[in-house]
């Protein structure tokens, strides 16, 4: 009985979360660290890309207000701009420069390709970072849960090797195990709920560079009208009705006899 005394008396006291963890095993404290840092790096995305995000829209929609005002592509002034829709300003002008007297049709078709992927491009660079939100949200419950079942594995370890069921001795090492599922939450719900705001705000950016592109293409339609009227090889290309030959042989009336 002496030895089950000595045992309880050996036991941390300290309930705080700071003592909690120094007083826990090896694999909690790592699990309890590793979670730390899954919540460090879902607030620092959170502050990068709230900001990358926050930019981008901006640019893009000054970008299209003066595409709605403009009537063709050289009036566009991008001054140097790097923002998607004003790449896709570029690709356009240097598709027509390059495709000099190639049909119209043709043009517009190209030029509706290449948007496209630049389009995809843009997304896909401005949805960095979003699956490691995903991949915290998902997996950082289990990952506390597994510390919790850890530390409440050990609890009973310690039970048995003390031979007392003295609440005293129980409710450290439970303690223990439930900081790590609580630090699982603290990490996975900001991390959930950081997503799904993002992940409203990309799609808002997506839908700015669909607007961007169908006013280039109304720019380029524009252009390539412009080009077809005021060109007379146009007006040459249109065919002809010709009367029909002849061998130089001229009909005569038929004579009376």
């Amino acid at each position: 009985m002496a030895q089950a005394i000595d045992g309880t008396a050996t036991l941390p006291r300290d309930l705080s979360p700071w003592g909690m963890f120094l007083n826990a095993d090896i694999i909690v404290k790592a699990v309890m660290l590793g979670l730390l840092f899954a919540s460090f790096v879902t607030w620092s995305v959170f502050v990068a890309k709230n900001w990358e995000i926050w930019r981008a829209r901006r640019s893009a929609r000054a970008l299209l207000a003066q595409l709605t005002q403009t009537h063709s592509l050289a009036e566009v002034s991008l001054q140097g701009s790097d923002e998607p829709v004003a790449a896709l300003v570029r690709i356009a002008i240097q598709e027509l420069q390059s495709s000099g007297s190639d049909p119209h049709d043709s043009v517009k078709e190209r030029i509706s390709w290449l948007l496209d992927r630049a389009e995809a491009s843009a997304a896909r660079r401005i949805g960095r970072g979003m699956g490691l939100l995903a991949s915290i949200g998902a997996t950082a419950p289990f990952v506390g849960l597994f510390g919790t079942v850890w530390g409440i594995m050990n609890s009973f370890i310690g039970i048995s090797n003390a031979h007392t069921t003295n609440l005293a001795v129980v409710a450290p090492g439970i303690a223990e195990a439930l900081l790590a599922t609580a630090l699982g939450l603290f990490a996975a719900i900001p991390a959930v709920v950081i997503y799904n705001m993002f992940a409203r705000a990309i799609g808002g950016y997506r839908a700015l560079l669909a607007d961007g592109s169908a006013l280039v293409m109304r720019l380029v339609s524009r252009d390539c009208e412009a080009a077809r009227s005021c060109h007379p090889i146009a007006a040459a290309a249109q065919p002809k009705v010709n009367a029909p030959k002849t061998s130089g042989i001229v009909a005569q009336p038929p004579q009376a006899f």
